[in-house]
């Protein structure tokens, strides 16, 4: 394997907290970037403070987005500190920030300001809703899941508008950024110029919802909640076995086939109500009903075994401890060790062939860098040294 990594000697000044800048510059970090994440003395990023659950340093949230960064502390409002900070940029190749729209102007470190202490800067401002009419919005990953069209197909048809359990939004905002950084970093080799970049969770989370987004322009018409149902394939849902839910995806016709001789159901493939796909989806109700009648002679594990074998797509409904074992058995590495004592995490889930991601240091203690951060501000020459951890387990 090549030990290069592939943001190696790539500077990253992280002025963002929470959830969609950090999870991008962490990201960045796993391909080798230097992230120096600026945070508020005293307090730091907000997540620090969002449990339970609890860390012996801060929160499981603020440790879930946070590992291989330094951590330093600069009061903005400081003009000492202002100076490092101008430094910094000065110094880095990227700026990621998530600060109320021209909030940084006031420290001279908005994209015009920043751009000429170094004209190479990749500048990154991630926000609720943009930079035009919807720049004084605050936006959280649960309000633009509710404006943004997610919660109306989240949820049973007879039930309320739900949230996805997870921040999805602000994740799926993260990646968009850290692809941008990479485009503009890409189109910095050829150019020699930097640019500003700009994503929000509104226009994130619409560029995410493909078919559903393109039903509604094809036909005018908005999609409804359906709970595990699929619009547009049948069977595509979690269907009742004898002792819980089994999930079933039948992507075609031959699926299909193959679908009803594991349940031993004669004829049904043929039968001019489910031989189609289009057919399935108009007679749903009667799909279901026979289907799950099938199912209730057997577990979940029998039939998963069973319709696997036939390499028919289906699995358990997991939870998130299952779902952690299900990816080892399959060989998967799900999690890594960042060491000193903090618990596992998530890795990053791309394998390449000529490196792997590096995850070896934990989340920083607030400010846990300052010190060597401001050394290496101090001295133009030289290089920060590949980032180690100087905490044991306990």
């Amino acid at each position: 394997m090549d030990p290069t990594l592939p943001m190696e000697g790539v500077v990253v000044a992280d002025f963002s907290r929470v959830l969609a800048g950090p999870y991008a510059t962490m990201l960045l970090a796993d391909l080798g970037a230097t992230v120096i994440k600026v945070e508020r003395p005293g307090t730091g990023d907000d997540t620090r403070s969002w449990g339970p659950p609890w860390t012996e340093r801060s929160s499981s949230y603020f440790e879930s987005v946070n590992r291989n960064k330094r951590s330093i502390t600069l009061d903005l409002a400081d003009p000492e500190d202002q100076k490092k900070a101008h430094e910094l940029v000065r110094r880095a190749d990227v700026l990621v920030e998530n600060f109320r729209s021209g909030a940084l102007a006031r420290y001279g470190l908005d994209y015009e300001s920043a751009s000429a202490i170094n004209p190479g800067l990749v500048y990154t401002s991630i926000s609720g809703f943009g930079s035009a009419d919807g720049a004084e919005l605050p936006g959280y990953d649960f309000v633009v899941q509710a404006v943004g069209g997610l919660m109306s197909i989240t949820g049973s048809p007879d039930g309320p508008p739900t949230k996805v359990g997870v921040a999805l939004v602000d994740v799926l905002t993260g990646k968009d950024a850290a692809l941008g950084i990479m485009a503009a970093l890409r189109h910095r080799d050829q150019t020699g110029r930097g640019q500003h970049i700009e994503v929000n969770l509104l226009s994130s989370l619409l560029g995410s919802l493909v078919n559903q987004m393109s039903s509604l322009l094809t036909t005018g018409v908005p999609p409804r909640r359906m709970g595990n149902q699929h619009p547009s394939i049948a069977p595509y849902e979690a269907l009742r076995c004898q002792d819980g839910l089994l999930a079933v995806a039948v992507g075609n016709d031959s699926q299909f086939r193959k679908l009803t001789e594991v349940l031993e159901l004669p004829g049904m493939a043929d039968d001019p109500q489910f031989s189609t796909n289009a057919q399935r989806v108009a007679n749903r109700t009667e799909l279901v009903s026979r289907l799950e009648e099938a199912l209730s002679s057997r577990t979940v594990s029998d039939w998963q075994a069973r319709l696997q074998g036939a390499g028919i797509a289906c699995g358990p409904v997991n939870d998130l401890a299952q779902a952690v074992r299900y990816a080892e058995q399959l060989g998967l590495r799900p999690l890594v060790d960042p060491g000193g004592g903090a618990a596992a995490q998530v890795r990053t889930p791309i394998d390449f062939s000529s490196f792997t991601p590096v995850h070896p240091v934990p989340p920083p203690e607030l400010g846990e860098h300052t010190e060597e951060v401001l050394r290496w501000l101090e001295r133009p020459e030289q290089q920060l040294p590949p980032i180690e951890s100087r905490r044991t387990s306990s």
